[in-house]
Parts: C-alpha cells; sequence; structure tokens
C-alpha cells in the first residue's frame, strides 16, 4: 500500500502551454493527448500570445485560475495575460508545486519552420522551459495563415494530438541527447497516424514573408500581411521547411540555446586577423 502511494506521488509533473491562449482547441489537444500519461498542469496566456517569441513583457502578475476539463477530469489549470515565455515562468516558479517532468507548448496554429522561429510564442514556451532544465518540445500543425491567430474549430488536431502523445512518451522515458535543450516538432495538415518522422535542422530561409498592406484609400499603411513562400531552388534537404511543406513528413528539429557559430572559428579567426585595439579609432 505504502510503495502505491509513493508510486503514485511520482508520478510525472506535465506542464502544458502555448501561445494561442487558454482556450485554444490546439491546446486542448495536447491536454487530451496527455492527461493519463502524468499529472498535468495547464498554465497559459489567458488571451491570444502569437509571435511574442521569448519576450518577458510587464505583466500584472494576476494568476487566473481557469475550467479545465478533458475525459469527464477536473484538471488544475491558470492562466496569466502575459507573453508565452513569461507565463512558464510564472508557472515554474509560482503555480506549479515542483520542477516538472516534461513541459509541452502547443498545439500551435500555424507551422514554424525556417530562420523566423525564434519570433514564435510556441517556441519561445518550450525555450524558456528548457532553459530551466526541463525536457520540452515546442508542437505546431500547419494551418492557413487565416487561421494563425483564431481558435477555429476547422482545424483538425487529431494527428497532432496523437504525435504529442507519442513524444511525451519517449521523453518520459529517455533523456533527451546532450547538446540538446528542446524539440520542434511541425505537423503537416494531411499527415495521418502512419506518417513518417524526420530529423532536421532549422532552414536558413525566411519562411514567412511580410506583405505590404494598403489603407481602405489605396495608400500604404495598417498591420503588415504575410504569406509563405519556398524557395525550392536553394532550399536545404535536410531543413525542417524541406520536410514539412516539400516532402509532408513531420519536422523534428532539436534545438540547442547555443547560437554560436559552431565550426566557424576557422573564418572568424581569418576576419578578425591583425585586428588590435587603436585609442584613436575610439576617437574617430
Amino acid at each position: 500500500m505504502i510503495d502505491q502511494l509513493v508510486a503514485k506521488e511520482r508520478r510525472p509533473l506535465i506542464l502544458v502551454t502555448n501561445d494561442d491562449g487558454i482556450a485554444s482547441p490546439g491546446l486542448q489537444a495536447a491536454v487530451k493527448a496527455v492527461y493519463d500519461l502524468g499529472e498535468v498542469w495547464v498554465v497559459a496566456p489567458k488571451q491570444q500570445q502569437s509571435a511574442m517569441g521569448r519576450s518577458y513583457p510587464f505583466t500584472d502578475g494576476v494568476i487566473y485560475e481557469e475550467q479545465f476539463s478533458v475525459e469527464g477530469q477536473i484538471l488544475r489549470a491558470f492562466s496569466l495575460d502575459s507573453s508565452p515565455a513569461n507565463v512558464v515562468l510564472y508557472a515554474l516558479v509560482m503555480i506549479l508545486p515542483r520542477q516538472p517532468d516534461i513541459a509541452i507548448s502547443g498545439v500551435n496554429y500555424g507551422e514554424n519552420v525556417g530562420s523566423g522561429i525564434t519570433g514564435s510564442g510556441t517556441v519561445g514556451a518550450a525555450l524558456e522551459a528548457a532553459g530551466w532544465g526541463v525536457p520540452s518540445m515546442a508542437v505546431s500543425l500547419e494551418t492557413e495563415p487565416r487561421y494563425h491567430y483564431s481558435h477555429s474549430e476547422e482545424v483538425d488536431f487529431e494527428v497532432a494530438g496523437l504525435v504529442v502523445r507519442r513524444f511525451t512518451r519517449w521523453l518520459l522515458r529517455h533523456k533527451l541527447p546532450e547538446g540538446v535543450d528542446l524539440l520542434k516538432i511541425d505537423v503537416p495538415n494531411d499527415a495521418t497516424p502512419q506518417t513518417p518522422w524526420r530529423l532536421t535542422r532549422v532552414s536558413r530561409q525566411q519562411y514567412l514573408q511580410p506583405i505590404r498592406t494598403l489603407r481602405p484609400n489605396g495608400t500604404p499603411g495598417g498591420p503588415l500581411g504575410y504569406e509563405a513562400r519556398v524557395d525550392y531552388e536553394h532550399l536545404e534537404p535536410d531543413s525542417d521547411i524541406a520536410a514539412l511543406v516539400r516532402d509532408r513528413v513531420i519536422a523534428v528539429s532539436p534545438l540547442t540555446f547555443d547560437l554560436s557559430a559552431c565550426g566557424r572559428g576557422d573564418i572568424a579567426a581569418q576576419m578578425l586577423q591583425g585586428l588590435e585595439w587603436d585609442e584613436k579609432d575610439d576617437s574617430d
């Protein structure tokens, strides 16, 4: 009996968060996928917080207790009016009873691929958790841009939820390889339970391209629009964009906090050869 109680106390603690807000069906799908794998706590932004990256904007710090149920079970759920990364920070410091065993960010409305991923709130939330030593994943579902800031019920998260479950089970049993801090996972919108996954690098291409917008009178102005564009001629074959957009497989990108240009030290040394401090230069 004592052993059973200890085992129950040691159930994995799973933090589920996102950037689309506490009411997002994508968040609901992620929670539903893992609610029976451990003690699940939901802590998410109260409102839409897409494209906030890993920012820490000012917040009043008010923590709202939310009603959140899955398959008839009531889960502990909270929200804050702040960015995804800041929400995760509050979860780790103020809300959760202990350090989570895993953090899941998603499922996001819209893929996060290419060089613009540092602007992603979904990735930012996972980065924040990983920065405190929590094995983390950021999961996004490919959708049309018109859904990116929505909570549309037209988007089907069933397969993306299955992907969340599969990778959560793996992360609960294994450690991330040394040098890997989190996983970025992007699911095609036509994926099935049989769709394979592939390890990828992050493409250097800017996937979402800004578009000029016009005011009603025809003059430039208003919020910038954007659209997905791919330069297939120069697309890296091992990239997340190639896997997701061209080959229609699940793109799994191991990410690291080390933004150094690894292996480029020799080039930097050549560039900086002969550089010396000269006080005269400082006065120019």
